[in-house]
């Protein structure tokens, strides 16, 4: 549980960090976005490493995602992906009904605005940790209704 606090805060601080650091006169929020996931990116590179150092090859990209949603996603969240949906075509919907970093926010609408630079970093760990097990990918998120999200992976055909 602490380390779970420990996770949280530390994901808020490099939030506020790096929209405070940003000069006096630039507002400009995508860029304060990639930054966020390309750190997430690396993240999720890394740990996917290790988490699969001892693992047997995966046999399709089903099975990759299937780790995903349980293993890696458990790891990070402490928590397994409620529901990873497939139109068997490159196309995955992962759905967390309780995203542990958008629990902290309030559950009114008047957040939703805020909820791309909480989901940043997280998109990022999913395509950085995609990318480590050879796939190559567009990771979205969106939220209708706090905290659940749901996240998009497009799959890059090479």
């Amino acid at each position: 549980m602490a380390d779970e606090a420990a996770f949280q805060f530390l994901h808020n601080e490099v939030i506020q960090y790096i929209y405070k650091s940003a000069e006096s006169g630039e507002t400009d929020n995508g860029r304060h976005i990639a930054k966020l996931e390309n750190m997430g990116f690396r993240v999720g590179q890394g740990l996917i490493e290790r988490l699969t150092k001892d693992t047997a090859r995966f046999k399709d990209e089903l099975d990759i995602m299937k780790f995903v949603c349980k293993d890696f996603w458990t790891c990070v969240f402490k928590k397994q992906i409620d529901n990873l949906r497939t139109n068997h075509q490159g196309i995955y919907v992962l759905q967390d009904n309780k995203f542990r970093l958008l629990s902290q926010l309030s559950a009114g609408k008047q957040y939703l605005e805020q909820a791309p630079k909480y989901l940043s970093f997280s998109c990022g760990l999913v395509r950085g940790a995609l990318s480590s097990l050879g796939v190559k990918s567009i990771v979205t998120a969106e939220v209708s209704i706090m905290p659940a999200c749901k996240f998009q992976i497009m799959i890059q055909k090479m």
